[in-house]
């Protein structure tokens, strides 16, 4: 893959610096500027045969001022000199217009990153094109060979990225790293008796080393296809329901959207003024580990140049606080949290069972491998959306279901957590297990 360029840390930290300086002579009381550049690889095959190739080189300058605490925010592509200067002139010209917010400004000084701890996030691959291709094709293959009912695909994917920013702010705060993202997929479709069904996996890593073997991305995919041929529907009732571990994320992703600042300040959260109370069971702690060496959420600082810090977000099921940027901080009459562009690596712990012993402790009911739908209400809490998966009889499963419907509210799912699974999923921000809850009302037929 191409390399970053011309561009290194040092001549970010110097354009960064260029940029304050020029907000500051043009009459900005304060300002922040973030730049970025990065490159990327990412190819997709089908059938053994290239789909798409793509390379992808990217570089932004964002810009905001105040004056006073009016703000103004510009952003370029274009990093010349030339481009920098009309940027900056073109936020203090927003500035001027608008109005003043009595919130609005930099963070605090004192809650500026210091020195910056290595967390191990930069791995660039060397992976030319067609290295790519063929690894994607193997990918592929595994996934058409595992069984004679995976009659078509939509194709498997690898991309690798590098990226470079650096942000700055007045305060005197300079700071950046380089990091990487890697990742394989593949989605396949299995067929038997007039009945197609469809799956996928993939793996991510900021390592390339760390990724799954592309064969066991292609077989995964295989597998679920294949597992869920058969679907029936199911009568509505109520029963436990049991998510698998990348649908327990975003379970916990409508969790960390109601306890955010902006939700809170707007007052259109399901968990308003939440602070202390009871939201989940005791037994349940989130915590949140910015500093994680080499995980994909690990970040020294947030959006706004506010350093990142461990945190116990919930404390035996009580919620000890929000996720706050600076703005939202004051609207509050809080402090920020360093959530500014959002949590960094959420992990949540409780009591964990291994994937056996769920189900198990399920007994009988719904396990949810797949959702559809944006059925979520931020404001109320109210959760209903298509849903497939699995029937579980005993503890063991009994066989695969499809066009159904999941339904609760998210106050009461919460508190309704019984059991974690350790088949925790780290592709993401928030590290999550499976996630058995005591009861929801399916519906179908």
């Amino acid at each position: 893959m191409p390399d970053p360029g011309q561009y290194d840390q040092q001549a970010l930290e110097t354009l960064v610096e260029r940029a304050l300086a020029l907000a500051k002579a043009g009459g900005a009381t304060a300002a922040e500027a973030g730049v970025g550049v990065s490159t990327g690889l990412s190819v997709t095959v089908r059938f053994g045969e290239v789909e798409t190739l793509e390379y992808q080189r990217d570089r932004s300058l964002g810009v905001t001022v105040y004056a006073g605490q009016r703000k103004g925010s510009a952003s370029t592509a274009n990093l010349t000199p030339a481009a920098v200067d009309e940027t900056i002139a073109k936020a203090l010209s927003i500035a001027s217009f608008t109005t003043a917010d009595e919130f609005a400004g930099l963070p605090d000084a004192d809650r500026m990153a210091g020195r910056l701890p290595d967390l191990d996030l930069s791995h660039p691959w060397a992976l030319e094109a067609s290295a790519a291709v063929e690894l994607a094709k193997r990918c592929e293959a595994a996934g058409l060979a595992f069984d004679a009912r995976i009659r078509n695909s939509e194709g498997a994917s690898v991309s690798t990225n590098r990226k470079l920013r650096v942000f700055g702010n007045s305060h005197g705060f300079i700071g950046g790293y380089p990091s990487t993202s890697h990742s394989v997929s593949c989605v396949v479709v299995g067929q038997t008796d007039g009945d197609m069904q469809r799956d996928y996996w993939y793996t991510a890593a900021r390592d390339w080393r760390a990724l799954e073997d592309v064969e066991a991305v292609g077989r995964r995919a295989a597998e679920k296809a294949v597992r869920r041929l058969g679907a029936g529907r199911l009568s509505t009732r109520k029963a436990p329901v049991l998510f698998a571990p990348e649908l327990a994320r975003g379970l916990i992703g409508h969790f960390t959207g109601a306890i955010g600042g902006g939700a809170q300040y707007r007052r259109s959260s399901f968990l308003l003024d939440a602070k202390g109370e009871q939201v989940f069971p005791e037994a349940i702690s989130l915590n949140e580990r910015p500093h994680l060496p080499g995980a994909l959420g690990s970040a020294p600082f947030d959006s706004e140049g506010v350093a990142t810090r461990d945190r116990e977000l919930v404390v035996a099921g009580v919620l000890d606080g929000y996720l706050l940027d600076s703005y939202s901080a004051r609207k509050l009459g809080l402090a920020t949290t360093g959530n500014a562009g959002g949590v960094h690596n959420l992990v949540v712990q409780g009591r964990m069972l291994d994937p056996k012993s769920l189900l198990r402790q399920l007994g009988t009911g719904l396990l949810v491998t797949e959702m559809m739908g944006q059925g979520v209400n931020g404001v109320t809490g109210d959760y209903s959306r298509g849903a497939s998966g699995f029937w579980v009889e005993n503890g063991e499963i009994a066989r695969p279901v499809h066009e159904i419907t999941v339904a609760g509210n998210l106050r009461q799912m919460y508190r309704g957590i019984v059991a974690l699974g350790d088949d925790v999923d780290r592709r993401g921000a928030i590290h999550c297990g499976s996630i058995l809850i005591d009861e929801m009302t399916i519906a179908g037929d």
